[in-house]
């Protein structure tokens, strides 16, 4: 859209949605299937997962995990991307699931790294319980 700028080295997903007067630093990474809102501005180096819907007006300067919509100043953990998910078949079991995950992420007394091992040891290893914990293991920058 208008106004838009990917900077140097950077990597945008299939249907990828930027709105207008989104900036992106170097080297950034967006997954598939995320929705970027207007007027938001991503550090170089951070890394956004799949199926995100990034609120607008609002910047970005760690990595965001897959499957959720955030916003505010700090930019934090608003819930499920419900809708997107949703639209592109995502099953109320697998939502549920994905939910779980992230209130004991998010939510809980645990740290990142207790919050990922309790995950591995309670929930059921789907491939997208897989792809949130993966995602949380490799980012280097830290999550929101």
């Amino acid at each position: 859209m208008a106004y838009s700028h990917v900077s140097h080295d950077s990597i945008i997903g299939d249907n990828v949605i930027m709105a207008n007067g989104v900036y992106l630093g170097g080297h950034v990474t967006i997954d598939d299937w995320v929705y970027v809102s207007g007027a938001v501005v991503i550090h170089q180096f951070c890394h956004i997962g799949k199926f995100v819907l990034v609120a607008g007006g609002y910047r970005v300067v760690q990595d965001i995990p897959p499957y959720i919509l955030v916003a505010g100043e700090p930019l934090k953990y608003n819930g499920l991307n419900a809708v997107g998910l949703r639209r592109r078949g995502f099953d109320p079991n697998t939502r549920k699931l994905l939910k779980k995950a992230y209130k004991i992420i998010f939510n809980s007394s645990y740290n990142t790294s207790q919050a990922v091992r309790e995950i591995k040891e309670v929930l059921p290893q789907t491939s997208e319980i897989m792809e949130i914990t993966s995602f949380i293991e490799n980012s280097k920058r830290g999550i929101i």
